[in-house]
């Protein structure tokens, strides 16, 4: 753990306020949810909460058998980062940030399709995305599920409806 040097006082209502700088470098957005961890030592520690994350180990499989099924490399991310990757090496993406065009695609809450525009899932990766669907849970954005190239290979119909259909299941999945 890293010390800021900020110190900030409870206020009446319990709220203290995180500053701006530590927002902005962690991509702590507006509504946000927060885990809350303590200690024995009397530590709190915030995390941000990520309910793919809960689902590591299904989005693993999951994207597995996308792969198998869609014949392109396949990616699951939450709102900062991969989670899972079948069809290319893991190190190059896993746990890997997204990128800042990936972001505003995923606010769009659109389908991202590399016919329309050409988005790198992570910064400094030469893949895009050739299609690509944000998952929704509750009404709210909690990442994507794609298919990726590195030759510009655009997605057809079927495999544009394969990453709809993973979206939405495990925006459902969450959900439940």
């Amino acid at each position: 753990m890293k010390a800021t040097g900020i110190v900030r006082r409870i206020d009446d209502l319990g709220r203290v306020v995180m500053p701006k700088e530590i927002r902005r470098t962690m991509r702590i957005r507006e509504g946000d949810p927060l885990e809350i961890y303590t200690n024995n030592d009397g530590e709190v520690i915030f995390k941000k909460y990520s309910p793919i994350g809960e689902l590591s180990t299904f989005s693993a499989q999951f994207a597995e058998a996308l792969n198998k099924v869609g014949g392109l490399p396949a990616v699951i991310c939450d709102r900062d980062h991969i989670v899972a990757v079948a069809g290319v090496p893991k190190k190059e993406l896993l746990e890997r940030r997204i990128s800042a065009e990936m972001e505003d695609a995923l606010e769009r809450r659109k389908t991202i399709s590399l016919s329309e525009e050409s988005i790198q899932p992570v910064e400094g990766c030469e893949r895009q995305i050739s299609v690509g669907c944000p998952i929704l849970s509750a009404g709210d954005v909690a990442g994507a599920v794609m298919f990726i190239t590195s030759d510009g290979q655009k997605a057809d119909e079927a495999q544009t409806k394969l990453v709809q259909a993973a979206a939405l299941f495990l925006g459902k999945q969450m959900e439940s």
